[in-house]
């Protein structure tokens, strides 16, 4: 789509120049405006429109005059080749079209749900129940040394008892990346590092050092340093994240009744060869 907006002449552009300022001088346009005429067709500004609502948000880079050419050219050429197609349409192009139309309309379908579904009371209520009511969160800082061996571990243990110094040791000693920097961490709450090494952290005291833990990565001696309550984030700093857990509740809810209330029959395909999703030649016949 749009092969030649990088080649388009001076002429193109005063010629698209005068077409935006003929549409922009007419009194309040609707989507019925035609914008062009080809043969017995026409094609209007909601024609033009709808397809430039399609377009990958890349384009809104390009001028509007440039982009409003592009666009209705685009039209048009479809135009020209839709007429000049003979016969009825290959079966291959039929079934597109049905599921181009499936798609259409499931997707106005979902806008419509979305919409009804994203309201300011929904996103408050989200907020209460992911941030306000939710138990807050704790945070930990630590450090550790990674070897390959329990022995190893135990062994730097004892030296820590002793009265070693724990981020010399690591420098030292550590096979994990955190190792030159002493084998700091940083800050980390539940999910950020394997379920073995977050349990061992959680139930250390600030400045105790854990008996030696195995992970899939090996032993590790950690150290916890400090820990703090994460602080709530602000309805404004997590609006997006929540819209999209409201939409994608909404969506599976929608669905979900459909489905409840629609006999759904499932061929069962376990007789076919799976490869049979690549056997696109069939179209051809």
């Amino acid at each position: 789509m749009f092969t030649r907006l990088r080649h388009l002449s001076a002429t193109a552009l005063i010629t698209s120049f005068a077409l935006c300022s003929a549409v922009a001088a007419q009194d309040d346009p609707t989507l019925d405006t035609v914008m062009a005429s080809v043969g017995d067709s026409t094609i209007t500004l909601g024609h033009v429109l709808a397809l430039r609502n399609s377009l990958p948000a890349n384009y809104d880079q390009l001028p509007p005059e440039v982009l409003f050419k592009g666009v209705l050219d685009q039209l048009i050429q479809q135009t020209l080749l839709m007429q000049a197609h003979e016969g009825p349409l290959s079966t291959a192009a039929k079934l597109r079209l049905e599921n181009e139309t499936r798609a259409v309309t499931a997707g106005d379908v979902i806008d419509d749900v979305l919409e009804t579904a994203l309201t300011d009371e929904a996103l408050q209520s989200a907020y209460e129940a992911k941030y306000t009511s939710a138990e807050q969160e704790t945070e930990y800082r630590a450090a550790h040394i990674l070897v390959e061996t329990e022995d190893e571990a135990k062994t730097l243990i004892t030296e820590l008892e002793g009265g070693a110094n724990f981020a010399a040791l690591a420098q030292e000693h550590s096979t994990g990346p955190s190792g030159p920097g002493g084998g700091d961490l940083g800050w980390f709450s539940e999910g950020v590092m394997v379920q073995e090494f977050f349990d061992a952290a959680a139930k250390l005291e600030p400045g105790e050092v854990s008996a030696p833990v195995q992970t899939q990565f090996g032993w590790h001696v950690i150290k916890l340093n400090e820990t703090r309550v994460m602080e709530r984030p602000t309805l404004d700093e997590v609006r997006d994240e929540l819209l999209d857990d409201i939409r994608q509740a909404a969506f599976n809810d929608y669905v979900a009744g459909l489905e409840k209330n629609t006999e759904i029959t499932r061929t069962d395909t376990s007789a076919y060869d799976p490869a049979l999703i690549n056997k696109t030649d069939l179209l051809e016949k």
